[in-house]
C-alpha cells in the first residue's frame, strides 16, 4: 500500500498540471487596431476603430465618428489611410483641427497623439490588441452606461445636455427633452419584489430604445425615472415621439416568471427656445415640474409645457 509521500506524487495531473493551458495575457498579440478614444467632451470615453480608408469626423448626421460640441463643424476632419500609415486632414472646417496643441490642415498620426477639435472635445490616437480592446471597452461601459439597464447614466446625460443645450443656443435650434418615470413603481416592487422591478426597469428601456431615433439619447436619470435629449425636434415633433413611447408602454406585456405586471408611464416635456429656459439646468427642471404634473393630474399621460408669447405664463397641455 503506497505511503503518503507515494499518494502525494500520483495525484491526478488535473489538480495541478497547467501546461495543457495557454493563458491569455500570455500569448502573443498585436498592437495592430487603430483607435479613436474620447478623452474629453460629451461622448467621453467612447473608442471608435479606425477601420475605413476615410473616416469622417463631425456634428453632422452623415458623419462616422458624430460628435456633439460648440465649434465642431458637419464634416470637421478626417482620418485618412496612406498605405500603412494613417494621417488627419482638416476639412475646412470654422475653428480648425488641432493636433498636440498645433492647428494642422493635414499630418501623419503617432501612438499617442492628442487631437483637439470644437471647444473642448479632446481624441487620442492609439493602437489595440485584442487584450487592449476588451479592457478599453469595459472601461467605457462602466463609465457611461447604467449597470443594469445598459442605456447612458445620469453623469454621460449631465454632460451630453449641457452641450446639446449649448448647440441649441448657438445655432438656434430647437431643442426638446423629455423626462419619462414608471407609475406607481414602488407597488410593482412591493407586490413582486425587486428583482420583477429591475426586469422592468430592464425592459422598458429596449422598448424605449426601439422607438426612438438614432441621434436620441436616453439615459436613466435615476430609480425609474428616465431621460430623453431630442435634437431638432421641436415640441409638436416632442409630442408625437412621446406619446408613441407611452402608449408602446401601456401595450407592452412586461413578464417576470408567472406574472403579468401592467406598467404606464408619465412624460412631460419642455424645450428651448424658451425665454425662462436660460441654461441646461432650467431645461431639466422644467421637464421634471411638468412630468410631475402628468403624474398629479391622472398618471399615464404626457403634459408638454408651452410658453406663450407674452413669456409671463406657462400652458401645460395634457394628452392620454
Amino acid at each position: 500500500m503506497p505511503g503518503k509521500e507515494s499518494a502525494r506524487r500520483m495525484k491526478s495531473p488535473d489538480d495541478t498540471h497547467t501546461d495543457s493551458a495557454t493563458p491569455i495575457f500570455s500569448q502573443k498579440t498585436k498592437r495592430d487596431r487603430p483607435y479613436l478614444i474620447v478623452l474629453a467632451g460629451s461622448a467621453m470615453g467612447v473608442m471608435h476603430l479606425i477601420d475605413r480608408d476615410a473616416t469622417v469626423i463631425g456634428r453632422g448626421e452623415k458623419a462616422d465618428l458624430r460628435l456633439i460640441d460648440d465649434g465642431i463643424s458637419r464634416a470637421h476632419t478626417r482620418i485618412v489611410r496612406r498605405g500603412p500609415d494613417l494621417f488627419v486632414e482638416d476639412l475646412g472646417s470654422t475653428n480648425g483641427t488641432f493636433c498636440n496643441g498645433i492647428r494642422i490642415s493635414s499630418q501623419k498620426l503617432d501612438e499617442g497623439d492628442k487631437l483637439m477639435i470644437g471647444a473642448s472635445t479632446i481624441l487620442k490616437f492609439t493602437f489595440h490588441d485584442q487584450i487592449d480592446e476588451v479592457f478599453q471597452q469595459q472601461l467605457t461601459e462602466s463609465a457611461l452606461r447604467d449597470p443594469l439597464t445598459k442605456i447612458y447614466n445620469k453623469k454621460f446625460f449631465l454632460d451630453r445636455i449641457q452641450n446639446e443645450f449649448s448647440y441649441a443656443e448657438r445655432h438656434r435650434h430647437p431643442l426638446t427633452l423629455l423626462f419619462l418615470d414608471i407609475d406607481r413603481f414602488k407597488s410593482i416592487n412591493d407586490n413582486f419584489g425587486h428583482p420583477a422591478g429591475d426586469h422592468v426597469l430592464q425592459q422598458l428601456a429596449r422598448l424605449m430604445e426601439r422607438s426612438l431615433r438614432n441621434e436620441d439619447v436616453l439615459a436613466r436619470y435615476g430609480g425609474e425615472e428616465f431621460a430623453v435629449i431630442c435634437r431638432g425636434l421641436d415640441l409638436p415633433q416632442g409630442e408625437i415621439l412621446a406619446e408613441r413611447i407611452r402608449k408602446a408602454v401601456e401595450t407592452a406585456v412586461f413578464e417576470v416568471g408567472q406574472h403579468k405586471i401592467p406598467v404606464t408611464v408619465s412624460i412631460g416635456l419642455a424645450k428651448v427656445p424658451d425665454a425662462r429656459v436660460r441654461s441646461a439646468a432650467d431645461l431639466i427642471v422644467a421637464a421634471d415640474e411638468i412630468m410631475y404634473q402628468a403624474k398629479r393630474s391622472g398618471r399615464n399621460r404626457v403634459c408638454v409645457r408651452l410658453a406663450r408669447e407674452d413669456e409671463e405664463r406657462t400652458e401645460v397641455i395634457e394628452h392620454n
